[in-house]
């Protein structure tokens, strides 16, 4: 009586999660059909054998009345099987499968002989069957959880595939023509109406926008974009009609790099991974082996040796129970699944990981060294200062763009924004441009001189030097000094407070390498608080200073290096871990590197290390869990305490709790 209401009560447990699995199915979206099948043959299942434990040996034993000696043992063996090929039949396909291909030691096979050698001793002994499906049936709800964990997983980063675009809108004899955008040539227009993709990269020739960038950087707020603004392929008009001149073709632009990425990133494995595909082809063979020992040895020992009974079905049952305990499920599954997702959550963070074993580096990262230009500033310069001005500022800024208004150079580009209106070329007239000194031109008939120190001295014309780092325009009217204007590049909004995080983190150095004057790079390494700043560096250098930071670093501490430049790419690919910045940087820059960054936020960095270090936590505590419970379980089933159902939870229970911790790598947001 106490063996049947235990059976019940542990048919209730099993039914209850065939209901709960029912449920979530029905509720949540996404489930794949071959999901939903299985929730179904877990419920059918569970359904049945519950009814089986309402009706013990004695009662099937009547039937021998009706029909013939045995007749009940007969049923009884019918039902139960019948029960476990409707839970377990996949799982014997796939163990025979591998025993037909030679590759006989993975958890089919040893789940196979498991629960058949229970049933076999079930039938001996006219026992219970209860053990051998309670542990298929559990198994298959281990592997429910496990399948449904990959998948969000992989919807995190097939979300990203949502950026693909399918077609490109062309204009063709006054009408919309819509075609594959592989067709579309290099500077042609294409139009991109609201709710659309942009399907390739290129630059706004007429309307305005507001840009949804949020599937490729994880940014909820807009971009608005105007005529002469790049647009990245990826994002989605929201509202206004855009005309794009394309600068890419489709196969280089950013959306088809990214999918690129992500489609390799599993292709990569870490040091984890391997050491978990390497112990699990040592591990099940041996357990393997080890069982059948268990199940032949003593009985012989006994019967040669000591004298006493054999007691094969005692030795059966726990080499049986053994096998069960010994599935490898925990780690072979809950490893990868654990990169699996943490690539996923980063992804859904705009960072995109390039491989498991670059966010195993990653996790490890103890010296972060910056590109200047374009990766801790803007890489746009802007009028900061005027000083020593002998005229009113917007005057004097006036002549400057229309003296430069010439020029396609960065810093004649900075003046004219500054000045803030179209420029009149007509007002302008005699312009000379003198190399490496500045330009001389007549604005309105006033003589205007604007350029460096070399031109004032060529012109003969007093000057004050300027304390303040960045470009220097000195001003020269009618052959009078009227002052200088400070331009520089601007630091990024977050770039100060991504540095003091990354030391909070528990980055040793961050050192910044840039090709700027002593000056400037001084400058700007002062107001973010780097601990090192070497400048006039030339790209060569730039890997030359890397190497004597990568000796200086000591065991397993990594090394990584952020840049955007394609002048970066070179000394990306030589650090442990490259980093670049997506929106803007180079192709070559990302090509070299190990993770993007798809909105150039330095605060993405410490976001990308956080996931990363949360990720090897979870991994480690699987892999501690796992070993701990197997190698304990397994000396206790060797021993007779351990029975069938401690078997179950040191198999599926830790599958299950293993898989429920990997999920966790999906959620960063907080991070």
């Amino acid at each position: 009586m106490q063996e049947l209401i235990i059976n019940i009560l542990l048919s209730v447990v099993i039914i209850a999660a065939a209901v709960i699995l029912l449920y979530v199915g029905r509720k949540k979206k996404g489930l794949t059909n071959k999901q939903r099948k299985m929730m179904i043959r877990i419920f059918i299942a569970a359904v049945i054998l519950l009814m089986l434990q309402f009706l013990n040996a004695e009662a099937f034993a009547k039937v021998d009345q009706y029909l013939f000696v045995n007749a009940g043992r007969i049923v009884r063996f019918l039902c139960y099987f019948m029960d476990y090929l409707v839970i377990g039949y996949d799982i014997l396909k796939k163990a025979w499968k591998g025993i037909r291909n030679r590759q006989v030691f993975d958890e089919n096979f040893l789940m196979a002989v498991a629960t058949v050698g229970a049933l076999a001793l079930a039938i001996y002994e006219n026992g219970e069957y209860l053990e051998a499906i309670a542990v298929m049936l559990f198994y298959q709800i281990g592997e429910w959880f496990q399948s449904y964990a990959v998948g969000k997983s992989r919807r995190n980063i097939s979300g990203l595939m949502d950026i693909r675009p399918d077609y490109a809108n062309v204009e063709v004899n006054g009408e919309l023509t819509q075609i594959d955008p592989d067709e579309v040539a290099i500077g042609s227009v294409i139009i991109v109406q609201p709710g659309e993709k942009v399907p390739i990269d290129g630059i706004v020739v007429e309307g305005t926008s507001s840009l949804n960038t949020s599937a490729l950087t994880g940014e909820s707020l807009p971009r608005e974009v105007k005529a002469g603004d790049e647009v990245i392929s990826g994002c989605i008009c929201m509202s206004g009609v855009l005309k794009i001149k394309t600068t890419k073709d489709f196969g280089e632009s950013t959306v088809s790099k990214i999918l690129d990425l992500v489609e390799n990133a599993s292709s990569r494995k870490s040091k984890s991974e391997d050491f978990i595909s390497k112990f699990a082809k040592i591990y099940t063979p041996a357990v393997c082996y080890s069982a059948l020992a268990l199940a032949l040895l003593p009985p012989l020992v006994r019967i040669s040796f000591l004298g006493l009974s054999a007691d094969w079905g005692v030795w059966l049952y726990r080499a049986l129970t053994f096998l069960v305990i010994s599935c490898p499920c925990a780690l072979v599954i809950s490893i990868p699944l654990s990169f699996f997702a943490g690539i996923g959550g980063a992804s859904q963070e705009g960072v995109l990981v390039k491989g498991s074993n670059y966010l195993e580096n990653l996790s490890q990262t103890k010296y972060v060294v910056f590109d200047k230009t374009g990766t801790l500033t803007r890489g746009v310069f802007e009028v900061n200062a005027i000083h020593h001005s002998a005229m009113a500022e917007e005057k004097l800024i006036e002549y400057a763009a229309l003296a430069e208004s010439a020029s396609s150079h960065p810093i004649s580009k900075s003046l004219q924004r500054a000045y803030g209106k179209s420029v009149d070329r007509s007002r302008v007239k005699d312009i000379r441009e003198i190399s490496g000194n500045g330009v001389i031109a007549k604005v309105d008939g006033v003589e205007v001189a604007a350029g460096n120190d070399k031109l004032m001295m060529r012109l003969n014309i007093g000057y004050h030097d300027c304390h303040q780092a960045g470009t220097i325009i000195h001003m020269a009217i009618d052959g009078e000094y009227a002052g200088h204007i400070v331009i520089s590049d601007c630091v990024k909004p977050h770039a100060k407070e991504a540095v003091q995080a990354l030391r909070h983190a528990g980055v040793d150095k961050t050192v910044m390498l840039s090709g700027d004057g002593k000056k400037v790079a001084e400058s700007v390494g002062t107001e973010l608080g780097l601990d090192e700043v070497y400048s006039e560096l030339l790209p060569g250098d730039k890997v030359e200073k890397v190497e004597q930071l990568l000796q200086m670093k000591s065991g397993k501490a990594k090394l990584a290096f952020v840049g955007d430049g394609i002048n970066d790419a070179p000394v990306l690919s030589r650090a442990d871990i490259g980093i670049a910045m997506g929106a803007m940087g180079s192709d070559a820059a990302i090509e070299a590197a190990d993770i993007v960054l798809m909105d150039d936020d330095p605060m993405k960095i410490v976001k990308a290390i956080k996931i990363s270090r949360k990720c090897l936590r979870i991994v480690y505590q699987n892999i501690i869990l796992a070993l701990v419970v197997k190698f304990s379980c397994l000396g206790l089933g060797a021993v007779g305490i351990a029975n069938m159902y401690l078997a179950i939870f040191a198999d599926v229970g830790v599958m299950i709790l293993a898989v429920l911790n990997a999920i966790r790598c999906l959620f960063v947001k907080k991070l």
